[in-house]
């Protein structure tokens, strides 16, 4: 079992934007009232394929799909959300908050999907969404997985709900790990891989966004699994995208942190010289467009492509 894979899907986007079903619940969107649409879409789209460029020169093997014309689908550029893949086998599709992202799940990406990892099981969870009362789990943007472990991090939110994690836990055999984490106006932080990410032996964390009730449990939980504890703070969250990384690897098996340009700049020397003793490599990307209006950043960018041993 290995935390991290060398190989990854992205998906271009062709409406990206502003989503306001999206930003009801985060925070971290911005209308972008100096851009048109347009310039919104062609700035993002730039950032997108930099991102695929960077990636692929250090040696990761980036499948890209290109979402359709007029799909109305402006967050399709974060493919993490609705569905994530398992060296078991499994690929699971999520429950999702925003009506338009439902569109996402589509046959021909999910055909690609299961030929790519060679997936033996689907494992669907969106029937949560056709309840009387809805409730949801976004991927791993509600979860960050401990994935040798089978420990799932969530921070419990309206779009990560307590019910539906369980569901997968038990389909994938894994524990969760809940907790309440907060976002700069004391609401709950939307998306758990906003606030840490967990590599191979190390985890980046805002502890200081966790409830108080919870934070030693989930310093406790990552220390006794052999992570070593990298803190960052709130500032660093909700301004700069900092817990929003992501570990991969390259054809060669080194290892990779990869983040955005803004979450880097953000960084202390402290903070950086722990995470480069945990990686053979630091890659940081201009995402600035794509973070501000999408309100995710890099590791929502990539979806982790885990063949079945």
């Amino acid at each position: 079992m290995k935390q991290t894979t060398p190989t990854i899907l992205m998906i271009e986007p062709t409406g990206f934007g502003f989503n306001p079903e999206a930003a009801a619940t985060n925070s971290f969107q911005r209308e972008l009232q100096d851009f048109t649409p347009g310039q919104v879409q062609d700035i993002a789209l730039l950032e997108f394929r930099n991102a695929v460029a960077e990636l692929r020169n250090l040696g990761v093997e980036v499948i890209t799909m290109r979402d359709p014309e007029n799909a109305g689908t402006p967050d399709s550029v974060f493919p993490n959300n609705w569905f994530s893949t398992h060296a078991e086998g499994q690929l699971v599709t999520y429950p999702m908050a925003s009506p338009s992202r439902r569109n996402e799940r589509r046959q021909q990406v999910l055909e690609q999907i299961k030929e790519a990892c060679r997936c033996g099981e689907h494992v669907r969870l969106e029937f949560f969404e056709d309840q009387e009362t809805p409730v949801f789990l976004e991927g791993t943007g509600s979860m960050v997985l401990d994935r040798v472990n089978k420990i799932a991090y969530a921070a419990v939110s309206p779009r990560t709900n307590a019910d539906v994690l369980q569901q997968f836990c038990d389909k994938l055999g894994y524990q969760a790990v809940t907790f309440k984490a907060y976002g700069a106006a004391g609401e709950l932080i939307y998306h758990t891989n906003v606030m840490m990410c967990v590599g191979d032996t190390f985890a980046v964390v805002a502890l200081d966004t966790v409830d108080e009730q919870d934070r030693e449990k989930l310093r406790t939980s990552l220390t006794d699994n052999g992570k070593e504890i990298i803190e960052i703070s709130k500032e660093q969250t909700y301004q700069h995208f900092a817990g929003n990384m992501l570990q991969v690897e390259n054809q060669q098996g080194e290892r990779i942190l990869v983040m955005s340009k803004a979450a880097y700049e953000s960084l202390t020397p402290q903070q950086l010289e722990q995470m480069q003793a945990h990686n053979e490599h630091i890659l940081y990307l201009p995402i600035h467009m794509i973070e501000k209006a999408g309100g995710g950043s890099i590791r929502c960018m990539i979806a982790e492509l885990f063949r079945k041993r």
